[in-house]
């Protein structure tokens, strides 16, 4: 009995793996059934949208004057008067470095020039009397030239080791100290005028007639607190930078306290009054090789349009041909439709709603 259960179990088995089999085949012989009902589409109504033609440029805080305080020639520091952080004025004496030596040669400069002019003067009496050639008087008077001009290169040579401000303003931190050897290339501090600080910033040169000299733009000093403040374009480099087609600009940013080299963002454009223009979600632009698209609907239909585009926001872009105020512009379900489709709208949206489904 047990063996005819272990047969009959084996045949239902058999049944049911032969009926498997069989509906297997018979689904993979189903194909869909071809859809050419219209595609589900949002729209909205192309309008004219008020937009100011502002640019974000990264620009850099620097100080009006600024410069690394280094000696002319070589030698011991014999005095340094570097008062860290102070304001100082034009003029105060910064450092002096040792000139005996040189001082020794201007005196020996001195003494000779002093016997070089008592033989000027003799010879001088002796060639009014025809005692003397004027060759020997001229060679006298060449002499006593020649220690003339030594001294004056010593003592140009000692003015040099004394080191003075060049102008006023905050010293940096001292970089030596007193006895140290310095040579020309050695920083003893740093220098700033901080009065009045610049701002230096580059922007693409498509957006170049957006900067001219006496031309304003705001500064944002402190991104967190979104403050801005006014800054004067006073300058523009006239040559683009050759590898990033950029142009660098400098203005001047009065009242405000920030430290050289602080990161600031700078809004150009931003007092423009703005104009007139149509404007699209990005993400209905379809690009291709050579132009860029958009889908409007036509009396139902999908019309595949080429524009031409201008400035781009966050998440919109302006269209300067192509596209017309009132036009149905598609802005879901792009990737679907194909041209001269039938379309179904679901929606017409606005740009701001447009804006939320990207």
């Amino acid at each position: 009995m047990f063996l005819n259960s272990i047969r009959f179990i084996s045949f239902l088995f058999i049944i049911f793996f032969i009926f498997s089999i069989a509906s297997c085949k018979s689904k993979s012989t189903v194909r869909p059934a071809k859809n050419n009902d219209p595609v589900i589409v949002d729209v909205m109504i192309a309008s004219l949208q008020k937009v100011n033609n502002t640019v974000e440029a990264s620009g850099t805080v620097i100080a009006n004057e600024d410069v690394e305080v280094h000696p002319e020639v070589s030698g011991r520091l014999t005095y340094l008067n570097i008062p860290e952080g102070k304001y100082i004025s034009k003029g105060t004496v910064l450092a002096k470095i040792n000139s005996a030596d040189l001082q020794a040669q201007y005196q020996k400069s001195k003494v000779q020039l002093q016997l070089a002019n008592i033989t000027v003067e003799r010879l001088g009496k002796l060639l009014a009397v025809g005692g003397i050639n004027q060759s020997d008087y001229d060679a006298a008077v060449n002499t006593a030239n020649g220690l003339k001009a030594d001294m004056a290169y010593t003592q140009t040579l000692i003015d040099k080791t004394v080191i003075h401000a060049p102008f006023s303003g905050t010293m940096g931190l001292r970089q030596v100290s007193p006895g140290a050897y310095v040579t020309p290339t050695t920083v003893l501090a740093t220098l700033q005028q901080l009065g009045k600080l610049k701002v230096d910033f580059t922007i693409p040169e498509e957006y170049g007639n957006l900067v001219k000299v006496g031309g304003v733009v705001d500064v944002q000093v402190d991104a967190s607190k979104e403050i801005t403040q006014k800054a004067t374009i006073i300058a523009v480099e006239p040559q683009a930078n050759t590898e990033t087609r950029n142009l660098e600009v400098r203005a001047v940013l009065e009242g405000v306290k920030a430290n050289p080299g602080a990161f600031v963002k700078v809004l150009v454009g931003a007092n423009d009054p703005g104009k007139m223009v149509v404007m699209v979600p990005t993400n209905t632009i379809i690009p291709n090789d050579l132009n860029n698209q958009l889908v409007l609907i036509k009396n139902g239909k999908a019309k595949f349009v080429n524009v031409s585009t201008g400035v781009r926001l966050a998440n919109n872009v302006e269209i300067t041909k192509g596209v017309n105020a009132g036009d149905t512009v598609v802005v879901t379900g792009v990737l679907f439709v194909r041209p001269k489709a039938d379309v179904n709208i679901r929606s017409i949206k606005t740009l701001a709603q447009a804006d939320s489904l990207q």
